[in-house]
């Protein structure tokens, strides 16, 4: 496979560079900003007769290349949407050229109002910010929470239907989920995703949003700095600065992050266990945090031309305190339905953490190729102590149980990628490689020695290859791709190779994407196969004491878990469809046995690998604007086909879940802007879970900027009324567990203040990410 993979890129080399000896025709497609415009179809035709000739669509950077035999040829370059260009091809450097929105595309209505919002274009469903009423809405990460079939919690993105997602601002992978927060909305362009990412990005990568800013302003100096205070379980703040230098192709960036935040874990708890008799244990659990944070990075960057650039940057993180208090925690067990005896648990956990983080890149063209290149160190150290008492009361009498637990984590990751890219067979052609190791090392002690010491680590060596060709055959883009993964992971213990729980694979994954216009309707339909590999904590050999009837573990034997993606896309001026199907096989569910012989009341949660399951996802949004209203309705349906061992032996849940979101913007006299968003969502299954009552919320935010938007305030209130109380309850195994979670409404202000706020040009995208996200 090895060398089958080597020869053909040597093939494919060799026939980029060689196989035509024609003219060259090179040049750039930028949007009305000024900003690079992907995926345009640009064609050259015959002045005599318009036949085709030669045809590709334009790069990430709106760069394209094609051949042909001769010069004073036609170019035409077209998108849906955008008034189509014609020029004579009368010399190799066309050099930029630029779309324009098509003002009598849709019956002589100003494009501005009546573009569609939500439009297809590649790969991506394409947002279009500016300009539009999602300028306003805040952070980063409060735009993309208003995006079709988007949800974004404190930097963390998923994509329904298709699970967490990948970041990326201006083709660099974001590393830090505050770089979200430090986005201000009226900076972005547009924002692309990717429900199906295609073989340039990793497998296990489940989709991607691609970020895009406004043309950064002038050179010299210039700040952002955003202030952040909420209450909802105490006051929380936090302040950031964010800094920019630049002058002719140097670019040095430099932020700074400081955060001391308060958060509570109150919630109902019945855990019901079925081993040698009915045990049932209820609890109220009552925690309270407080954690702090700083973090910092600097970055250089140096543009050579508009075809060279390179840089550095070092990111810092720490959590010098995550401390969480665990109040006086009552239960009640009954055995066989009958109370036996009482416990009072309480205690502390602290979880801190350290970590650095350091890319290098280079982003080039030569002649006809684009070359990226990146490199990553990685290194992160965790500490988490614990203490714990546990007061039991029996008819026997009241007996104490200290519980002092200690664990330790070190990882360290290093990793390469290279991406090429060339023009081929009227197309263009991408390929590259990634290389990634890592190390991980867990220590676990328990004093007491109720449980049993941990010294495991985990060795992962990593390569990848890819090919990918996109190509247009008139209105119709195509794209197709494959990626080849072959990972070697090694467990020790006690510093001995386990060979039952080493293991080495080897897989392939195709992926295809077609997109074709039809009229003013614009069709996307593709595949990808993915996988899902389980993160180093899931793979620990380590037990954690959660109390005396409940133990927890990793699962070093789970396996990675196989995916084939299926989606459909449509869009039609404010109306956009979604359909997607997925077939998964050993996913992940949390399951419950018997600790052991010995231990028979005592229950062994873990992950382990489940039986094959199907899922289908809908998502169909409106968003129409009548006047200085702009509402957005998004109704979503989830419906899995999916068998889960319960207490009473294996049940099929299947109900659906539907959601439905009704954003709603206002823009007011003198520049204010008010949103008002509602959420609902049914009761139904989602894996193991049974989503017990329906539930619903409504947020608020208020927005005014002053001295041309350089001062900003935003006023926001979520859940408003405190209702999105949604029990449910979790079956794993001979175990099943109802939780009913309180909620509170938090209250926020944000103040941020700008001065020539450019966005630093740094182009570095990283390496390694997979495996970094599973530390």
């Amino acid at each position: 496979m090895k060398r089958f993979i080597l020869s053909l890129l040597c093939l494919l080399l060799l026939a980029g560079t060689g196989a035509f000896a024609q003219q060259t025709f090179s040049g750039q497609v930028v949007d009305e900003h000024r900003q690079p415009f992907p995926y345009v179809n640009v064609v050259l035709l015959s002045p005599s007769d318009s036949a085709f000739v030669a045809g590709t669509v334009s790069g990430d950077d709106g760069r394209f290349s094609l051949r042909a035999p001769a010069a004073g040829l036609l170019l035409r370059v077209s998108f849906v949407g955008y008034t189509t260009i014609y020029k004579v091809a009368d010399r190799p450097d066309l050099g930029t050229l630029t779309l324009l929105p098509d003002a009598q595309m849709l019956d002589g209505v100003t494009v501005r109002a009546n573009l569609p919002k939500v439009r297809l274009k590649g790969d991506a469903q394409v947002t279009t910010v500016q300009g539009s009423v999602l300028e306003k809405a805040g952070t980063g990460n409060d735009l993309l929470d208003k995006l079709p079939g988007v949800s974004a919690d404190e930097g963390t993105v998923n994509v329904f239907g298709s699970g967490q997602a990948e970041v990326y601002i201006n083709g660099r992978k974001m590393r830090d989920p505050s770089e979200l927060d430090q986005l201000s909305s009226d900076n972005i362009k547009s924002v692309e995703v990717v429900r199906n990412p295609g073989a340039r990005y990793d497998a296990s990568v489940q989709a991607v949003v691609r970020i895009y800013t406004c043309k950064p302003q002038g050179e010299g100096f210039g700040f952002n700095n955003r202030f952040y205070t909420s209450y909802q379980y105490g006051w929380s703040v936090l302040d950031q600065l964010n800094m920019n230098y630049r002058r002719g192709g140097f670019d040095l960036g430099a932020m700074l992050f400081a955060s001391d935040s308060h958060d509570e874990d109150n919630k109902g708890l019945v855990q019901e266990t079925f081993l040698d008799y009915d045990w049932r244990q209820e609890s109220t659990i009552n925690s309270r945090a407080h954690k702090q944070n700083l973090s910092a990075s600097l970055s250089a960057n140096y543009q050579f031309n508009d075809r060279h650039s390179a840089g550095l940057r070092y990111d810092f993180d720490r959590t010098p305190k995550d401390k969480w208090d665990i109040l006086p925690l009552p239960t009640i067990v009954y055995r066989d339905g009958e109370p036996c005896e009482t416990s009072l648990s309480s205690g502390w956990e602290n979880r801190l953490n350290t970590s650095h983080a350091v890319n290098v890149y280079y982003n080039g063209r030569a002649a006809d190729w684009s070359i990226d290149f990146n490199a990553d160190g990685y290194w992160t150290d965790s500490k988490t102590p614990q203490d714990m008492l546990e007061q039991v009361t029996s008819a026997t009498g009241t007996t104490e149980q200290p519980v002092t637990n200690r664990t330790v984590r070190s990882s360290r990751l290093y990793a390469a990628k290279l991406i090429a890219s060339h023009p081929l067979w009227e197309g263009n052609l991408s390929f590259g490689g990634e290389y990634t190791y890592s190390h991980t090392e867990n220590s676990y002690v328990n004093a007491e020695g109720i449980l049993r010491n941990d010294d495991s680590r985990i060795r992962e060596n990593a390569w990848s290859a890819f090919l990918e060709y996109a190509r247009s055959f008139g209105p119709l883009q195509a794209q197709v791709g494959v990626r080849y993964e072959h990972l070697v992971s090694d467990y020790y213990e006690q510093g001995r190779r386990i060979a039952g729980q080493s293991r080495t694979y080897d897989n392939v994954f195709p992926s295809v994407s077609l997109a074709l216009p039809v009229g003013d309707v614009q069709l996307q339909l593709s595949y990808v196969g993915s996988i899902n590999r389980p993160d180093y904590w899931l793979l620990r050999n380590s037990v954690t004491y959660i109390n005396r009837y409940t133990y927890e573990s990793g699962n070093p034997v789970l396996k990675p878990s196989l995916m084939h993606r299926l989606s459909l896309n449509a869009s039609y001026r404010w109306v956009y469809l979604n359909l997607r199907y997925l077939h998964v096989r050993d996913g992940f569910l949390y399951h419950s046995g018997t600790y052991s012989e010995e231990s028979p009341a005592i229950s062994l949660v873990q992950y382990v690998n489940t039986t094959d399951a199907d899922r289908f996802y809908a998502t169909l949004t409106l968003a129409p604007t009548i006047g200085l209203w702009s509402p957005q309705f998004t109704s979503m349906l989830s419906k899995q086909w999916f068998y889960v061992d319960t207490p009473r032996g294996r049940e099929n849940f299947g109900r659906p879940v539907g959601s439905f979101r009704w954003d709603n913007n206002f823009r007011l006299p003198a520049g204010f802007q008010l949103d008002v968003d509602f959420w609902a969502e049914t009761r139904g299954h989602d894996e193991s879970y049974r989503v017990l009552r329906p539930s619903w919320y409504m947020d608020a935010s208020f927005y005014k900027g002053f001295l041309n938007d350089r001062l900003s305030l935003q006023l926001r209130a979520t859940d408003l009324f405190n209702s999105s109380r949604a029990p449910l309850t979790l079956y794993s195994g001979n175990r099943l567990m109802t939780i009913d979670q309180e909620t509170r409404r938090r209250v926020s202000l944000t103040l941020r203040y700008k001065f020539n706020a450019a966005k630093s040009k740094y182009k570095g995208t990283g390496a390694g990410q997979e495996q970094r996200s599973r530390m």
